[in-house]
């Protein structure tokens, strides 16, 4: 029975090889393109515009064919799909339709890519960049060993480009015009530039953007006509550019905002049913239905960027909406703009519906390792939103974690690794800069503050317990829709070792890095943050930079200073316990490219440097580095890589101890794929460890040296799966480790076992970056 089974697949399995088995005599599978050959691309296209149209032209000629890797048009494997085609064609029973038609992918013919029309959208993309006189030919290649095979061949020539000559604005009302002449030099195509309609498409978006910042409410882009002359001077293009004929008379006059009505919705309320109160202030109407304003007026307004007797600006009502948007307490806002009769004068009426005041979030995360380490983790938050009727947002969050190693056991009979941690925070949000000594008409800027007080407590199970509090005042102001800059002027933690054993204590008390890391201590901290993040606007490839700086226990050193203490005395104290003194910079890319709808590329590059002076010797344990984990290296346990080429045995006295570090680089790169509907697969590579900058003789190897770096670095691989409900995705990753930078049983490079010592599985929620 069991050969009949493997003679079946066999059969089944050369039968679905045959790619080319159900193409009709007159057709070719498509296989992918041969080449795209470019004659004159060095020399035609050098420029920003001519490097945009080579891109363009590729992308119209690109077309994946069965077995296409990441999207790609000439790098294919085996086509499950099409094998699945193949095999159950003509299948007649249920299960056989069914496996048809759920995983089968038909074939990808010639036909069907047409590459002469391919090869004509491409000349006629090459036009819209300017290149006139440039072509694109198109070349069959049939397989040799098969005729019903065939690769595409494409041939480019560009030719010189056509570029701008004159550009003339003409016909424009007399402010209008002002406007565009006193903006000449943010126009975005110049005499000399080279030609392209993508170009001129920009600049009359330009225009209508510029005029509406200026009261042009009923200005749009399609209201301007450029004209382009390539005939009078051969290679060079004479630009016009007017507004349309025809076009209303209301489009060309700027509008001031008139009266301003602001309607409040409970989250259970539509417009139609509300029994409604108002409050009246100069131009402004409040109405609201309920008892009490859901929301003070003057917080409303402090937020709205457009007051009576102003122009009309789309920048200040695109502000305006953002603002609202981030007080976090309406489920939907709308700006509708009415023309008061034939005067030039908008009257505007703002709708908000209020959400619902709480919110509730829960994470989870599981960790196993081949090593029997596993550990799951949690945290629960709860929000009160509006809390104080001015936007603000009270969160309480819970959090744990356990990890424990389910084998070897020490002679307290206690796991080798046995720890849990729990914390809780409480955050005060406010979306304003809240400053109370400073007059509320200097923080009309786009900003948000909290305040946190925090509680965390670790065991060590048979070694100690640490227990961290702390609190902070967070500052972010939003600069730009993709910028943040976050401030902490005040942030103040201390840490308390407490429940010590004979076994730690002992420990400690011949390792002063360690003794030094785990003692109490205040660490009173300012930090900078830069946030760059595009991931909400157009752009195809989505890009998020952090960058910070954490300065310690300087300001403390002042004030102490100040007071008669010696600036050059060490172990300082505040309220009898010593304060950290370090400096902290972190830095994070990431970048996500978008190959097509269901492929994209995501790459992350971290790196940190932390150095300690003054009052410090040695970093407090909870602002060292770390590696490893469900959103880190993910053939590895969280801190059990590194410092360097350190790894502590089993067997000795330091193996329960966190592998940390004062020095970080983490790189990961994963590649996401569309299985089935709102099913995900993922293909990735982590790498990265962590270091000392100061040599400790009790972690050998742990030292930062720039020749050791690559050997140094923990690599792996894995896969993993996503299922994505829109509001939500579930994770579940598999690690497989390949290089750890420490000795292990094997010998050279890769040296761990993929599915043995080196493997390792985390569910999650979430994206890792």
């Amino acid at each position: 029975m069991r050969n009949r089974i493997i003679y079946i697949l066999l059969a089944l399995t050369l039968i679905g090889c045959n790619s080319t088995r159900h193409i009709a005599d007159d057709e070719q599978l498509y296989t992918g393109i041969k080449k795209i050959t470019i004659a004159d691309e060095k020399e035609y296209a050098t420029t920003a515009t001519g490097q945009e149209a080579v891109s363009e032209v590729i992308a119209a000629l690109s077309c994946a064919p069965n077995g296409s890797i990441a999207g790609s048009s000439r790098i294919r494997t085996f086509s499950v799909g099409l094998w699945w085609y193949n095999t159950f064609y003509n299948s007649k029973g249920k299960v056989g339709k069914w496996l048809f038609d759920t995983f089968g992918k038909s074939p990808v013919l010639i036909s069907k890519v047409n590459p002469e029309l391919r090869a004509q959208v491409a000349s006629n993309v090459l036009k819209y960049y300017g290149y006139f006189n440039g072509a694109v030919t198109e070349e069959i290649i049939t397989d040799k060993k098969n005729s019903k095979k065939a690769k595409i061949a494409y041939h480019i020539t560009l030719n010189r480009p056509y570029t701008y000559d004159s550009i003339e604005y003409r016909n424009f009302t007399g402010k209008a015009d002002s406007l565009i002449k006193t903006t000449k030099h943010e126009r975005l195509i110049q005499s000399g530039g080279q030609f392209s309609a993508n170009g001129m498409n920009k600049e009359r978006e330009r225009i209508s953007t510029l005029l509406r910042n200026n009261g042009y409410y009923y200005y749009q882009p399609s209201f301007t006509k450029i004209y382009a002359d390539t005939i009078n001077n051969p290679g060079r293009a004479d630009i016009l550019i007017e507004p349309q004929k025809g076009l209303p008379a209301r489009s060309n006059r700027p509008y001031t905002i008139g009266d301003i009505k602001i309607q409040l919705l409970n989250n259970n309320a539509t417009a139609g049913n509300i029994a409604a109160d108002t409050l009246k202030r100069r131009n402004v109407t409040y109405i609201y239905n309920a008892k009490k304003a859901p929301v003070r007026m003057g917080t409303l307004l402090r937020n709205i960027y457009l007051r009576t007797g102003d122009l009309y600006s789309q920048q200040q009502q695109q502000l305006s909406l953002q603002q609202i948007s981030k007080m976090n307490i309406f489920s939907g806002t709308a700006f509708n703009f009415t023309p008061r009769g034939e005067s030039d004068t908008l009257d505007l009426a703002i709708t908000a519906q209020m959400d619902k005041p709480y919110d509730f979030t829960f994470e989870l995360n599981l960790t196993s390792k081949s090593n029997d380490q596993v550990g799951p983790g949690s945290k629960i938050s709860l929000s009160r939103k509006n809390l104080f009727r001015g936007g603000e947002t009270l969160t309480l969050a819970l959090k744990g974690s356990y990890e424990w190693q389910t084998g070897e056991k020490t002679d307290e009979d206690h796991s080798l690794i046995n720890s849990w941690e729990m914390g809780a925070d409480i955050t005060l949000s406010f979306p304003r800069l809240f400053l109370p000594i400073v007059h509320r008409r200097y923080l009309r800027v786009p900003a948000s503050t909290s305040f946190r007080v925090y509680a965390n407590r670790l065991n060590r199970s048979g070694f100690f317990r640490m227990v961290q509090v702390g609190g902070d005042a967070t500052y972010k102001i939003f600069s730009h829709s993709t910028t943040t800059h976050t401030i902490t002027p005040f942030r103040l933690t201390f840490d308390m070792l407490r429940s010590t054993t004979r076994k730690f204590d002992a420990i400690i008390a011949d390792n002063r890095s360690l003794q030094n890391s785990f003692r109490d201590q205040f660490i009173p901290a300012m930090q900078y943050t830069y946030t760059y993040d595009n991931t909400n606007t157009r752009h195809r490839n989505k890009t998020r930079f952090d960058g910070s700086i954490t300065a310690a226990g300087n300001v403390t050193s002042l004030l102490l200073y100040a007071c008669g203490e010696k600036w050059s005395e060490k172990n300082k104290k505040v309220f009898e316990n010593p304060y950290a003194q370090f400096i902290k910079l972190t830095a994070e890319w990431r970048q996500l490219y978008r190959i097509n709808s269901g492929n994209y590329i995501a790459t992350r590059i971290m790196a940190g440097v932390l150095h300690c002076y003054g009052n410090s010797e040695y970093a407090p344990y909870s602002e060292q580095f770390y590696i490893g984990g469900a959103n880190s290296l993910r053939a590895f346990t969280v801190r059990t890589v590194g410092p360097g080429s350190y790894h502590p045995a089993a067997e000795t006295r330091y193996s329960y101890l966190d592998e940390t570090g004062t020095l970080k680089f983490e790189a990961n790169i994963e590649y996401r794929f569309r299985i089935i509907s709102q099913l995900h697969g993922a293909l990735f590579i982590d790498v990265g460890n962590v270091w000392l900058m100061k040599e400790d003789e009790n972690r050998p190897g742990g030292l930062f040296e720039m020749k050791n770096f690559g050997k140094q670095l923990a690599l792996n691989t894995g896969f993993g799966v996503r299922y994505d409900l829109d509001f939500l995705v579930l994770r579940l990753d598999f690690g497989l480790g390949l290089h750890a930078p420490y000795k292990t049983k094997r010998n050279g490079y890769f040296n761990l076992s993929p599915f043995g010592d080196g493997f390792a599985w985390h569910f999650a929620i979430g994206y890792p970056f």
